[in-house]
This record gives C-alpha cells, structure tokens and sequence, in this order.
C-alpha cells in the first residue's frame, strides 16, 4: 500500500477535482463500463493451498535478499519479482505482457496476465501491486496480495477453468511512490477496452500478523461476494476505510469502473472490539512491520493469508463463471436533473406499467451520476409508496469524481408498477453535480 498524502482541504479540492471529472467524463463519453450482475449459481472454486502461496512469498524473500534487500520501483529486486511471476504464468497457459512505464527516472513494469475464452466484452480483473518501499522486501506489503492473485491465477489453469467472462491478472509497479503503474494501465486503456471491464478486484496486504478482515464497499455485488464468503465461515467482516484511495482500485474506481477488495490492515491500531472477534493483540497495529525491514516472511499471519488466498478464488470464480441471466425489461431517465450543492434531495422518476404482480427480488438500478467529489452524494432508490432502499451513503474518504455503478435491490416486496423514483443530495459544500441518466431492469 502507499504511503498516505495528506488530506486535500474541502477549500482546495473543488479544483482539482474539477480537472479530474472532465477528464473522466471525455475518457467515459464512448461507454460506460459494464457492471457485475447479481452472480447467479456458479462452479465452486478449488482450495488455493497455503503451502503454494507461501512458496511465492519465500521466492519474493529470496528476490530481496539477493538484490539490496528490496524489491522496489527501479531496483533489480522488482524487476526479478516480475520475471518470476511471468516464467510461472507463462508455463499454465496465459498470455502475459508486460508493460513499461517510466517514474521517478526508472523504468517500471506492470504484468497482464489473460487466460484465453470468456465473453471479451465482460472482463473481470483481479490484480495486486507487486513492488515494495525500499525500506525492506515488503511480503506482507504486497507479497502477500501478489502471491495469493498468482496462485489463484495457477488454480484457474490447473482446474482449465472455462469461465463466461474474460478473465485478466495483473501486477502493478510503482504503486508505493502512487499508484503509478495502474494508472499508467488505465490511462492507456482505450475507452472501449474500459467500457468492457466488468468489475477490479484489489489485494493489497491480506496476510497481517496481527489481522482484521476489511472488505471494500465501492460496488455491492463485488461487496456482497466477499461478505457471503466470510460469512460462511462465520467470520465478521468490517468495511475497509484505512487504505480508501491509497492503493491500486483508486485508479480504476476513479473512472467509473466497479472495484472491490481485501485488505487485512496496515498501521492502524486494533481495539479491543475487533481482537474480540478476530483475536490477535489489542492496541497493537494491524501490521507493525508495515513498511519497515521486518515486513519479512515472519511478518505474516498464516490463517488470515490462507483464508483470503480462498476468498480471492472464490470472487474470481464466482464473478467469472456466473451463468448469464437475459436481461429484463428496462425502464430509463435520461433527462438530466441538477443536484443542489449542500442543498436539499432531488428526484428522477421512472414510470413502471403494464407489469403484473411484485418487483424482482434482484431489481437492478443503473445510475449515472455526474459529480466533483462523490463522496458527498447519497443515493437512494425510492419505490411507488415511498419506502426507500439506500444505494450509497455519504464518505469523507471517498475522494472521486462520478457514481456510474449498477446497483441490486431485494424489491420483492414491492408492487412492480409506480412511479420510481431516484433521490440524489448532495451533503456538503463545495462541490456539483447532476443526474445524467438512470434505469430500472426487471
């Protein structure tokens, strides 16, 4: 994970973020990307054997230990880092490319790995950066995240997994000096290639010695496919907010593509709470180690590398081999409605008629909204008697520009025909935005 920046000050945002929303906007003008649906029943995914995962991570130690004792951007360690992933994805069967870019006067790397068949119009990415701080070897930070996508990616060959959607891993460079090499990725990605990925996967520190089980909340399918998993092993998740924009999602997040992740903690502290259902020492940070010398192959905790190491195959095969369901009938607004800066709620409404009975329990909500600093907006999904269903809250740490995001409501117990209605407010000052379009598929 990089290291943080400093807040931008609500003062000082509006500009910055102007520049990034008509940026995103020219990028997104072709195609808004596809979103993830509701999974429906899929294959089930293969344990990934802990032995396997910490093999790669005892190769990433050994990198860094024959090259200065680092595997950072522009030293020899982080380019052997990357040659050793390629030979191993190379020889299961994927087509790799690596990709250079140049920061700070060196020459950095990103590897793509594509697994053949799939839809290529519905990609599912999941990627983790691979460089460390120049401080130490960096095995929790991001060894950790980096060995469980390669051994995931190794699964899917050894099962010759036939998904439904593409299925792409990637690699990241110069993601500790800001995410350089993703964005590098995404910058260069033409905007019908964009439109295309259905949904980033993020894996950035899931072995912490003294771990929580952080989930992202940026889309609520990915969301939910994670929660389900944890919940299944009766293991109570929390929402990920320490590393909020601080790693390589942000970049995908940033223009309009789905994210979601695993994180299991960097330098903040666990409470008493969270070691009282995840165990470990409170009052001590997640990861001590964290960006140190010691981020060694003893700063990691097994149980927690084993159980996310499963829960990555477990998205990818879950988001990658859901059977397609036809779409349904859709319902669309594409008159644009101004929202208030600071103000009051606003509506958009979608007349529904000539339906019988009750809505779908998996109604979905595709919303595009234009905005400066999303993190101001809440969106919810009124039905025709006013019950109203929460699609996105408000979040100081969400500092992108956009809410272009398909959304799933349980509306079963509503009457499918009404007047729908989206209501947008924007909750503090400083920041603009609109309603674009939005629709409802039966």
């Amino acid at each position: 994970m990089k290291i943080s920046r400093p807040a931008i000050p609500r003062t000082l945002r509006r500009a910055t973020a102007g520049v990034a929303t008509l940026a995103a906007a020219g990028l997104l003008a072709t195609a808004a990307p596809a979103a993830l649906a509701a999974p429906s029943p899929t294959l089930a995914a293969p344990d990934i054997p802990l032995a396997n995962v910490k093999a790669h991570l005892s190769q990433f130690q050994s990198i860094a230990s024959a090259n200065g004792g680092n595997r950072a951007h522009g030293r020899p360690g982080y380019k052997a880092s990357i040659d050793y992933a390629k030979a191993k994805l190379d020889a299961a069967g994927f087509t790799t490319t690596v990709q250079q870019f140049t920061s700070s006067g060196a020459t950095g790397y990103n590897l793509i790995a594509d697994w053949p068949g799939g839809d290529p119009n519905k990609v599912v990415m999941a990627g983790a950066h691979l460089d460390s701080v120049s401080s130490g070897p960096g095995i929790n930070d991001n060894g950790s995240g980096s060995a469980g996508v390669l051994e995931t990616a190794l699964a899917v060959s050894r099962a010759q997994l036939e998904p439904t959607k593409h299925l792409r891993f990637a690699w990241w460079g110069a993601e500790e000096l800001g995410l350089i090499g993703s964005k590098y990725y995404v910058n260069n990605l033409p905007s019908t290639e964009r439109a295309k990925v259905a949904g980033y996967l993020n894996f950035d520190m899931i072995g912490s010695p003294n771990p929580g089980y952080f989930v992202y909340d940026d889309d609520p399918v990915i969301e939910k496919t994670f929660k389900d998993y944890y919940a299944g092993l009766n293991v109570p998740t929390e929402i990920e907010t320490e590393g909020d924009g601080r790693s390589d999602h942000a970049s995908f997040k940033n223009v309009g593509i789905p994210v979601g992740g695993l994180f299991t903690g960097a330098s903040r502290t666990k409470t008493s709470a969270q070691a009282q259902k995840w165990g470990g020492t409170a009052g001590q940070a997640f990861d001590r180690c964290y960006h140190s010398s010691c981020d060694t192959t003893s700063n990691i905790n097994d149980t927690a590398l084993d159980r996310n190491s499963d829960a990555i195959a477990h998205a990818v095969w879950t988001l990658g081999t859901d059977t397609p369901v036809p779409p349904g009938d859709s319902y669309e607004n594409t008159a644009d409605v101004a929202i208030p800066d600071n103000g009051a709620a606003v509506t958009s409404t979608v007349n529904v008629t000539g339906r019988t009975g009750n809505a779908p329990a998996t109604l979905k909500a595709d919303v595009d909204i234009r905005h400066t600093w999303r993190g101001d907006v809440v969106v919810d999904l009124l039905a025709p008697d006013g019950t109203a269903y929460r699609l996105k809250n408000s979040s100081g740490n969400d500092s992108a520009d956009n809410v272009i995001a398909t959304y799933t409501v349980n509306a079963s117990s509503e009457p499918a025909n009404g007047a729908w209605k989206l209501r947008v407010q924007d909750v503090a000052a400083q920041d603009t935005g609109y309603i674009n379009s939005w629709k409802l598929t039966f």
